[in-house]
């Protein structure tokens, strides 16, 4: 009897011994899963943080800057008595309570809360200032827009603005406007010129960033005239590519009449010196004969009567004078 007892104890012991060695190596094995799972994780959260913050990096944009004139409010936590309203002045600097003048003018308002920060913490005023930095009122951060636009005048320039941003502040431009646009950089004074057209891809893809104090003129299209024996006399709008040959100037005043002399067709262009007249034989362009060519702008394309030869009817001094009296169209 105490043999079986014995018997079936040790048998026991045996399957309790085996139950937790299995216990154990699946234990083992789900806490190894899950310490890969967690790596795996880590990794991927890892390469998943790494690429927003590239990304960040990739498309941050300027942040707004303090400049001459504006008004800023400052405040130190948990120091009211240090809170003030500053003026910024021409020279780009403000009075800082404890701390005197400092130059604020070209910094972001992260960088000036750091700056006055620092000055607090060197001179002992506040162990552990956190300051912080709001713009009021903006004295210098408009952008001017002149020319031909609606509504041509200053306009605040909040965040980052786009040369077509600021046109459509303007009303957007007029009928007459070229299809160039000059920028002045404020902070280099250099001359940029931009397309804007009536294409919108190209207009998207020529867009450019403005910045506080950037000037934008956009200026007249140039005007080509076309006077005498021809169906719509008048002038004519450069638009799109500011380019206009002999041929389109004469397609857009409705072509030559029947009496028209067009081998007495006269050119006459403004120079430095005055202006010059030139004979064209525009029938031998009309033929094939001589090749077309372009036309500046403010050129005059003066086609005469038959009847009578140009340098009779009219001297160049004439046509210059009914050039300037005659209608605009639109054109192209």
């Amino acid at each position: 009897m105490k043999s079986i007892t014995m018997k079936l104890i040790c048998c026991v012991s045996v399957l309790v011994l085996a139950s937790t060695l299995g216990q154990s190596t699946l234990f083992g094995q789900e806490a190894g899963t899950v310490e890969v799972a967690s790596s795996a994780a880590t990794s991927a959260s890892g390469a998943g943080a790494s690429r927003p913050e590239s990304a960040s990096i990739a498309i941050a944009e300027p942040q707004l800057r303090i400049g001459p004139g504006d008004l800023i409010e400052l405040k130190v936590f948990n120091v009211q008595e240090l809170g003030q309203d500053i003026r910024v002045s021409d020279q780009g600097d403000a009075n800082v309570n404890l701390i005197g003048s400092v130059h604020l003018a070209g910094l972001t308002t992260s960088d000036a809360q750091k700056l006055i920060a620092r000055k607090l913490q060197e001179g002992n005023f506040v162990l552990n200032p956190y300051v912080s930095i709001l713009i009021r009122e903006y004295g210098t951060q408009g952008v001017s827009v002149l020319g031909e636009v609606k509504n041509p005048g200053v306009y605040q320039v909040l965040g980052t603005r786009t040369l077509l941003d600021v046109i459509s502040l303007a009303g957007g431009t007029t009928q007459f406007a070229d299809s160039h646009a000059t920028i002045r950089r404020h902070s280099d004074g250099s001359l940029v010129a931009v397309a804007v057209t009536r294409d919108a891809k190209a207009s998207l893809t020529s867009d450019v960033e403005l910045q506080p104090g950037d000037r934008v003129i956009i200026p007249r299209a140039g005007v080509i005239y076309v006077l005498g024996d021809v169906d719509h006399p008048g002038g004519f709008l450069m638009h799109d590519d500011g380019r206009m040959t002999i041929l389109q100037a004469l397609a857009l005043a409705g072509g030559s009449t029947r009496t028209a002399s067009l081998s007495g067709t006269r050119l006459i262009r403004r120079t430095a010196n005055g202006f010059t007249d030139t004979n064209l034989a525009l029938n031998k362009i009309l033929q094939g004969k001589v090749a077309d060519s372009q036309l500046e702008a403010d050129d005059i394309l003066y086609i005469p009567n038959s009847a009578v030869k140009s340098a009779v009817y009219r001297t160049a001094p004439s046509i210059v004078s009914s050039a300037a009296t005659a209608a605009i169209y639109l054109g192209m």
